[in-house]
This record gives C-alpha cells, structure tokens and sequence, in this order.
C-alpha cells in the first residue's frame, strides 16, 4: 500500500513538472525547430543523469548490492532493449505533437494528446488485462474534464490534429512498455538511455528539415534547460520509477493532470486569465483522479475460489 501511495505521488509530481513545462515549450518554439528543441532537450535530459548513474553505482558497489553474473546479463538485456524501445517511442511520440502543435491550438493539442488515458484502459484489456469497473468511469470523467478545459472552439479535425492524435497513440505505448520493463530494470538508467536514443534520432531529422540557428539556441536555454533536466531527466525518470507500483490506467490518469497544472502554470507564469469552464474541468478531472483511488469491493468467496 506504501509503494502505490509512493508511485501515485511521484506521478502526481511528475504531472505537475509536465504541465509548467508546456510554458517553457511554448517560449522554445517560438526560437527554435521542433526538432531542435526535442533533440537538444533529450540529450542534455540523458547527460543531467550520467552524473546520478555514477554515484548510484558506485554505492551499489560499496554496499555489495551490485547484480553479478547471469543476473547483471539479464539486467542489461532488459535495459538494452527497453531503453532503445522507449527512445524510438518518445522521438515519434513528441516529434508528432511538436509539429501538429504548428496547425492546430495548444488548447485542443493539450485534449488529444491527453486522450491516452483512454486508449491506455482500451490497449490494456485487448492486451488481456482485467480493469476495474470504477477506473472505466473515471476515464469518462476525466476526458469530459480534459474537453473543458482544453477546448474552446469545437473538435473539427484538422492536419494539426491528426498528427497529435498519432502522438497520443504514441504515448500509450511509452507508457505500456514502461509498465513491462520498469519492474526488470534500473528506472534511472533506462530514463537516460530512452533520452540518448530519442536525442540521436531527432539530430539527422534536424540537420535536413530544420536551419539551426545557435544564436536562437542560446537566447532560449532557460527554456530548452527546464525541458531538458526537470521535464525529461527529472519527470520522466519519476515516471518510470513509479511505474513499478502503479497499474497503468491510474498512472495515465495522473499523469492527465498535467493539462490542469499546465494551465494554472499559465495564471501563474504568463497571467493568464481562467474561465469557469476551465476551472470546472479540472475540478471534474481532480475528482476522477480521487475516485480512482477508492478500492474496489472484494469478489465473491466463490469467484476467488473458481479463479484459484
């Protein structure tokens, strides 16, 4: 009960540095290319951990916890694999909301890229999970909250809209293989790689597509630094570490919250103003998330029989 506690808060965290990170976003974009941004963000997000890798190590060492043999063999292949998955993911994932951000408003990008909280749930149970009853109507609370809060001017689909819709599949994939190996593996190290790889891949992609302006580089480094150490090193290395003791369909409805925190980011930061439509989304997306939290009744005495 500790660790789910423990992983629903550093979610909750990691939400909350996501959604002031759409601020910081937003002010790269308007220097840089998407694939700049996502290339220089990722590689200084691997780079801030490399120093936290060492040390971690070298006290596994001093303590003799260290893996050995055929175990530290497995470790890697795991760490190999789901490292690499998660950094091809995460560059396309991001890659396709950066660009569909150009033709499409940051509102109704912010919805559709959140509409992972339903196709989490959905992935899941063709994958042969059970889902409780009570997390299907939270995903309908949430998403009716996220369309509050979010959009404005209606859900026609646009060029935009599709390319962050394909994100949005994207990220429900990041966030199914994290499920399956941030149990098998060191969550730090797997973080760090996933960002190398997502930062290798976007560089070729840069040099053709984009005209690399340094100048434009080093006047947004406040930015690019924010995306780079606390929403990619930072965040995401949370994110699979609280993966371990979180059911994926709860971790995605925290980790939605970052469209609410996004947006009191935008009163705090940018002093935006807030409607009561968009105050009543995140009230109806709050409470979604606390009802996840309620258990579920245990089965009936003969149901646990049949299932044992």
């Amino acid at each position: 009960m500790k660790d789910k506690i423990r992983g629903e808060l550093l979610l909750l965290l990691t939400a909350l540095i996501w959604g002031a990170s759409f601020v910081a976003q937003r002010t790269g974009m308007g220097y840089i290319g998407p694939f700049t941004f996502n290339g220089i963000r990722s590689l200084l997000g691997s780079l801030a951990l490399v120093p936290v890798i060492i040390v971690m190590d070298g006290r596994r060492k001093q303590k003799g916890s260290y893996p050995a043999g055929p175990e530290l063999q497995k470790k890697k292949k795991d760490l190999l694999i789901g490292g690499a998955l998660c950094g091809v993911v995460l560059f396309v994932a991001s890659s396709l909301q950066q660009h569909g951000m150009v033709y499409t408003t940051a509102g109704k990008a912010g919805f559709i890229t959140a509409l992972y909280i339903v196709f989490v749930p959905i992935a899941g149970r063709l994958l042969g999970r059970r889902l409780r009853p009570i997390l299907w109507l939270c995903v309908a609370m949430a998403t009716a909250g996220l369309y509050l809060l979010s959009v404005q001017e209606g859900l026609a689909i646009n060029k935009g809209d599709s390319l962050v819709l394909a994100s949005s599949v994207g990220f429900t994939v990041h966030i199914l293989i994290i499920d399956y190996f941030a149990p098998k593996t060191n969550g730090i190290k797997m973080s760090c790689l996933q960002f190398l790889v997502c930062g290798l891949l976007s560089i070729p992609f840069m040099l053709v597509f984009e005209t690399v302006d340094w100048a434009n580089v080093v006047s947004c480094w406040l930015p690019i630094l924010y995306a780079g150490v606390l929403s990619c090193s930072v965040a995401y290395t949370l994110q699979i570490i609280a993966q371990k003791w979180t059911e994926p369909t709860t971790a995605s409805l925290i980790l939605s919250l970052e469209s609410a925190f996004a947006l009191l980011a935008g009163i705090v930061i940018l002093h935006e103003q807030v409607s009561l439509r968009e105050a009543s989304g995140c009230l109806i997306m709050f409470a979604a998330i606390m009802l996840a939290q309620l258990p579920s009744p245990a089965p009936p005495k003969s149901e646990v029989e049949q299932q044992t």
